[in-house]
């Protein structure tokens, strides 16, 4: 046993736990714990320009690695500029450890300066949260801490620590395991049920998979796959399950949901079983809930109890591990041919695939770039999006063939999510390719972050596609609100100057030929790279539900917006 100060304490007990990289920003209230730091060669620490991307990068370096992501940052608006990243990654269920420091324990509560009582802000978006004031109590928390962030449902955990209690000593003394009588997550489901599913899908004339983040979440993707090609059912994933299921894989279907494919949602809407796993139903997937997979049975797996059954009415409810709960059912699930199945839903992605997949444009859209990032990397790649337009082209048209190759936000939404969740993602996986793909507005909300790209050496590749609007909103302006562009049109800087400015070499491509010369170029280049695609201003994501709608009625033109849409959405 060991007499350290708190913040000696706190690294040896971030070593404890595994982690060799977090990413903060230094201040009064925490400054014990940077003081400590250079004590600890083994823990390296990514300066980042402010925190929120801190939570961000976190976000990305623990949804590539599989480890629990760690960011740091001082008491008060240090601590409050982590709220978004937290709150993004309580909705998308990544586990990270957010450490904040905070006022001398004899101020908290006086309003002291930078004080605020982030405990309370955070609590509803984290799994869990603490105020550590006394020193003998850090490494029983940090422990804790870090067992609730990465089992069960994986989410964020906060660790705030009063300043004082930094600098107190104590004997530390890690301890091997913890003991929480109220949390007990259950990762096998319950057999009979299990059962009663497999029995379920044994008998369906037109199943259907649905796969979420939870299978990447718990590395089930294998599991995925050899359930799917035992039981012959075509599987479709969403958002933040892309890249579960090599997408060339004849079983993949794609995305479902408000810019899911027309073949996707036709296929929900006239399956007989819907096997949900790891995803919740949102609202973007399920559209209007009364006319949702109206003629399935459902059968929904989560590991989480309190997504079962919220949304939508289950037949076969599952609590369980999706990687453990694939694997009993493989087991009993009986071999089946559904290639009728298959090849109906197939023939009506083919009536529709060229409208989907292809504008055949001469103007210079961002499809164009989309098929050639496709082409060139041959799917050997990692890409992060921001949201907004590009995010869902990103979604539909690049091809995924490995899992977690896809990193969005996606509960949240988050602008400003790409540039530092490709960070942590890079930091993760030094040697492969790393694509930060934004819009010109969501990349303003965190450009800081490309000093942090240089300082650190990340070999980042950046694309920007510029179309001169904050490009959703604008879509959605057209379409339901009387083409009243109202605060949407954006002017940008010169992202090309600008990543000079930062010593980052940049090229802007104003033509369709010139993409793949400019992708190319940037592959070449032994450090980051910036693109700027400057595309059609006006092009807008299809298919598309209009929201409040059922996503047995999506569209293709603005020509097919019906007028209770309209209503629907005002």
């Amino acid at each position: 046993m060991k007499t350290l100060t708190g913040a000696q304490m706190m690294c040896e007990a971030l070593i404890a736990e595994g982690v060799d990289v977090m990413f903060g920003y230094p201040g009064g209230a925490i400054m014990p714990f940077y003081h400590a730091l250079p004590e600890y060669p083994q823990l390296r620490h990514i300066l980042v320009r402010h925190e929120q991307a801190a939570g961000h990068a976190a976000e990305g370096y623990a949804r590539t690695s599989g480890k629990v992501g760690v960011c740091v940052a001082t008491s008060g608006p240090g601590a409050t500029n982590l709220v978004t990243a937290i709150a993004d990654a309580m909705m998308d269920s990544i586990p990270i450890v957010a450490i904040t420091g905070q006022v001398v324990t004899s101020l908290i509560g006086k309003d002291g300066f930078q004080e605020t009582d982030v405990t309370g802000i955070t609590q509803p978006i984290t799994k869990h949260n603490y105020l550590v004031t006394d020193v003998r109590d850090l490494p029983r928390v940090f422990k804790e801490a870090f067992h609730i962030a990465r089992t069960g449902r994986p989410g964020p955990v906060l660790i705030d620590v009063a300043k004082d209690t930094q600098n107190a000593r104590g004997v530390f003394e890690y301890p091997a395991t913890v003991d929480l009588p109220g949390y007990k997550p259950n990762y096998d489901g319950n057999r009979r049920q299990i059962k009663e599913a497999a029995n379920l899908l044994n008998q369906a004339k037109k199943p259907l998979i649905m796969a979420g983040h939870g299978i990447l979440l718990g590395h089930a993707s294998t599991e995925l796959r050899e359930f799917a090609e035992k039981t012959g059912i075509p599987v479709i994933t969403t958002l933040l399950g892309i890249s579960c299921i090599p997408e060339d894989h004849p079983l993949s279907l794609g995305m479902p949901g408000m810019h899911g494919w027309v073949h996707v949602n036709r296929a929900i809407q006239e399956c007989d079983v819907l096997f949900t796993i790891g995803a919740r139903f949102d609202d973007r997937v399920t559209g209007k809930l009364d006319s949702f997979a109206r003629n399935a049975k459902i059968i929904h797996v989560d590991i989480d109890p309190a997504e079962v059954g919220k949304n939508v009415v289950t037949a076969v409810p599952i609590v369980g591990d999706a990687k453990r709960v694939l694997e009993n059912l493989t087991e009993i699930a009986n071999p089946n041919d559904h290639s009728e199945w298959v090849n109906h839903i197939r023939e009506v992605q083919a009536t529709r695939s060229k409208r989907q997949r292809d504008p055949e444009s001469a103007m210079f859209t961002p499809h164009h770039v989309y098929a050639e990032f496709t082409r060139i990397l041959q799917g050997e790649f990692r890409v992060c999006t921001d949201v907004g337009q590009h995010q869902m082209w990103a979604a539909q048209l690049i091809e995924y063939m490995k899992p977690h190759t896809h990193i969005t936000s996606g509960g949240l939404g988050t602008m400003g999510f790409a540039l530092p969740a490709a960070m942590g993602v890079q930091v993760a996986c030094p040697n492969e390719e790393v694509w930060a793909i934004a819009g010109d507005g969501g990349f303003q909300m965190n450009l800081q972050e490309l000093a942090t790209v240089v300082q650190e050496s990340l070999p980042l590749k950046i694309c920007i596609i510029n179309n001169g609007y904050l490009g959703m909103v604008r879509q959605w302006q057209e379409l339901f609100h009387e083409r009243r562009y109202s605060a949407t049109p954006m002017w940008s800087p010169d992202f090309i100057k600008l990543a000079d400015a930062y010593g980052i070499p940049g090229v802007r491509v104003e033509r369709a030929e010139d993409v793949a010369e400019a992708i190319h170029q940037a592959r070449a280049t032994n450090g980051p790279f910036l693109i700027e695609f400057v595309v059609e201003r006006e092009v807008n994501v299809y298919p598309m539900v209009a929201p409040g709608a059922s996503i047995s009625d999506m569209f293709e033109d603005p020509s097919e917006v019906e007028i209770e849409d309209v209503v629907a959405v005002k």
